[in-house]
């Protein structure tokens, strides 16, 4: 994508459709009156009163304890520098979002118009009442530390700079390991750090407070070696000054075992790497261009262990594995500070969980056979939905032993259960299906290529590399739509009415021909079907052509089945095809079927859609807890459309024991789980979270998903298509942008799962 393409869309993602990355929401009723005499006068006095005779009472009756304030003045802002307040609020507002989507801590952003430490501290110091944590940001060093220092000391809240001290927290956790994996020793590597700003400074305290020697510590900035007979050092500079005899970075490279960058780009060659020992460890952590290309570094040193702060190779050392649950941590328990003990306690902690067995969840989010404990897997994945309930409980442990916890957990168990609940709320879904498919993208035919908002969605798979679009459709409407859209790319485009097109429309016809030919078709009618973008898209996937295919955005969905049906078919041993959406909820990801296609399912279909739905959801990584839905529960009605549910359940039981499924329930009994398992605790759904619906019939479940989608602007992914030959996915009409682009990586996933089945089937296993 060209610079001038991004920069356009970032511009409009910021500015549309409100502008700002975030806005406040009440937690509260607000529909009556009496809501509001509560809300505000009179009832608001009360709370106001309990805080004065107590002011810790501001946790229980206000949102201070889960409140965070991202203040900066913007004089270092990364990779951009020192742009002032105002061009740093966009910064941000990013900072804020992570904050909610991984942790669920409403983040408010503060920009301050002052470079003066005295006059920044004091500003901080008198609005910090209002919020349960200070995390401080893209503030230029040396002030950094002065400001962070004195606001540590004066306020009673955590307070951390997260360009300290996350790139510390992170990487120290990635260096425990690589150095375990060599079988080296902390005490003693020999570590190079080339970068000497706030981060750099901060990470060599942490190393050192795991075991590096500041004898084995070499530290370089701008001017070279940080030697102590250099004039004019800061404190913090001074603090890492070496009395060897170098002073450029080749010299500080021979011999050593590890190098840190926090630096700029292409400062490290490949004579250099190949000066370090046996096994080296080399953190290039600018971005986005590391100090030493990743390609070149594993090309020079076949024995490397690399980490970037990149995406899109091994070994991401990424900010957002921490700030988030260590402020989640110090919250919980109403931490007065993040000391030490905290600092290094999420370090253990996530050194810890890389040595765990990696869920598959995440497996299939990195496009991984099995992420395992070695050189390319030092550092938890960010998509680790056991970050939420692992690092916050070993900060909040450290907070409680280090006697800066003002409210200690008694309950581990319930406090866990907690931070699960509040992983739900995100859409890690979306996430994971287009991390997964950028990992093995493929051919993907829009049958609706003339659609403006299709070939916008296909300018983003291709350029996010989610897929290869293949576009069918008059050839140069598509040329000037694409024109007016800037998507320069040599992509397939066809019009199937074309002379051009007619030799392969020949063959698709002559090939539908054979396989319909007992059932009513002749060759003419064939040659005619082929014309339409339907017949001749499902024709391409059917000849290995295309790997999948898209349509439905601008016809009614049964006039896209029928073709697709004709072409595709179902799959071996699949009576009924069905549609499933994933409903991105609150409480997390919903599996919703049937969504489009069975009117009215008997039994054993219904069995056959609750199995299908099961396995598309444990292709992406969830465990399927299934509810069987009516308007009863548990044989309360005999009326017919409850017993075919409840026979569907005893079909599934029977034939697949293993499977959490029960019914038939109401919808609130399935999705509560307190009260199902108050009232029926000897279902097989007690004490679990539903994620997956099945209703009785195709209105209800059609019905239901759009209410979700409208009412609770829940996301919507689907219908996705189950129990076809190959993978076709048919849009909802009118399905916007966002949606069209998540249903191409549904069906890339759904390529990439056929082939993986097809080559375990051929290998025997």
């Amino acid at each position: 994508m060209s610079k001038q393409k991004i920069r356009r869309e970032a511009l409009i993602y910021h500015a549309k459709p409100q502008p700002g990355k975030i806005k406040i929401v009440p937690t509260k009723p607000y529909a009556t009156q009496r809501d509001l005499a509560l809300a505000y006068s009179p009832g608001v006095a009360e709370p106001c009163l309990e805080i004065k005779k107590d002011k810790k009472n501001v946790y229980k009756y206000t949102s201070k304890g889960n409140l965070v304030a991202i203040i900066s003045n913007g004089t270092a802002v990364l990779g951009l520098g020192n742009i002032g307040p105002e061009a740093s609020k966009p910064v941000m507002e990013g900072k804020s979002l992570l904050f909610k989507i991984f942790a669920d801590i409403d983040g408010m952003d503060i920009e301050i118009d002052t470079e003066d430490v005295d006059k920044f501290v004091e500003t901080v110091k008198m609005i910090a009442p209002t919020f349960g944590g200070i995390n401080l940001e893209d503030i230029k060093a040396p002030e950094a530390f002065e400001i962070e220092r004195r606001l540590k000391e004066e306020l009673d809240i955590p307070v951390m700079h997260d360009d300290q001290h996350g790139t510390a927290i992170i990487s120290a956790a990635a260096l425990l390991n690589a150095v375990e994996i060599t079988n080296k020793k902390m005490a003693e590597v020999k570590i190079v750090i080339s970068g000497a700003g706030a981060a750099a400074i901060s990470c060599t305290r942490l190393y050192k407070a795991f075991g590096a020697s500041g004898d084995n510590i070499v530290m370089l900035d701008s001017k070279g070696v940080i030697r102590n007979d250099r004039e004019n050092l800061t404190k913090e500079k001074l603090e890492f000054a070496t009395d060897r005899k170098i002073n450029t970075l080749e010299e500080a490279m021979n011999g050593a075992d590890v190098f840190i960058g926090l630096s700029i780009a292409d400062v490290v060659s490949p004579k250099m790497l190949l000066s370090m020992v046996k096994d080296p460890i080399v953190f290039a952590m600018a971005n986005p261009d590391p100090e030493i290309k990743y390609e070149l570094a594993i090309k020079t040193r076949k024995d490397i262990i690399m980490a970037t702060g990149r995406s899109d190779h091994p070994n991401q050392v990424n900010n957002v594995l921490g700030f988030p649950f260590i402020f989640r941590g110090a919250l919980d328990v109403r931490a007065t500070s993040i000391n030490e003990a905290m600092k290094m306690a999420a370090v253990k902690a996530l050194a810890e969980l890389t040595r765990e067995s990696v869920p598959e969840e995440v497996n299939i989010a990195y496009g991984e056979t099995r992420l395992t404990f070695g050189k390319e897997y030092i550092i938890p994945k960010p998509f680790d939905p056991r970050l939420i309930y692992k690092i916050p409980p070993a900060v909040a442990r450290a907070a409680m032993e280090s006697g800066v916890a003002k409210e200690p957990i008694e309950d581990w168990g319930q406090y866990e259960e907690e931070l699960m609940q509040r992983s739900g709320s995100d859409n890690k879904v979306v996430r994971m299906l287009h991390s997964r498919a950028k990992t093995n993208p493929k051919k993907i035919v829009f049958a609706e290529g003339n659609h403006l908002d299709i070939l916008k969605a296909a300018q983003i798979v291709y350029e996010e590399g989610i897929a290869e679009p293949i576009l069918l459709g008059n050839k140069a409407a598509i040329l000037e739509l694409m024109k007016e859209l800037e998507f320069d790319a040599d992509i397939c485009i066809i019009d199937p009415k074309t002379k051009e097109s007619v030799e392969k429309r020949n063959h698709y016809a002559t090939r539908y021909w054979e396989g319909t030919k007992r059932k009513g078709t002749t060759l003419y009618g064939a040659r005619t079907k082929m014309r339409e973008r339907n017949y001749y898209g499902s024709m391409m996937v059917l000849e290995g052509d295309a790997d999948g295919m898209i349509s439905g955005y601008s016809r009614a969905y049964p006039t896209v089945v029928k073709p697709i049906f004709e072409v595709i078919g179902r799959a071996a041993n699949v009576k009924r095809a069905a549609t499933v959406n994933i409903m991105n909820t609150q409480r997390g990801a919903l599996f919703v079927a049937d969504t489009s296609i069975n009117i009215d399912p008997t039994a054993e279909e219904i069995a056959e859609i609750a199995q299908m739905t099961a396995n598309l959801a444990t292709t992406f990584g969830f465990e399927p807890v299934i509810a069987l839905l009516s308007y009863a529960n548990f044989g309360s009605s005999d009326h017919k459309n409850s017993r075919k549910v409840c026979e569907a359940v005893k079909i599934l039981h029977d034939s697949n024991p293993d499977l959490i499924v029960d019914g038939e329930l109401q919808i609130d009994f399935a999705l509560n789980k307190e009260l199902h398992q108050k009232i029926f605790p000897f279902s097989k759904l007690a004490g679990k979270k539903v994620n997956t619906l099945i209703f009785p019939n195709l209105e209800s479940a059609n019905i239901t998903y759009k209410l979700l989608k409208e009412l609770n602007k829940a996301d919507s992914i689907g219908p996705i298509m189950m129990g076809l030959r190959k993978s076709v996915h048919i849009l909802q009409l009118g399905a916007d942008v966002n949606e069209i682009v998540n249903m191409t990586a549904v069906a890339v996933i759904d390529v990439q799962e056929r082939e993986k089945r097809k080559k375990a089937k051929l290998s025997g296993k």
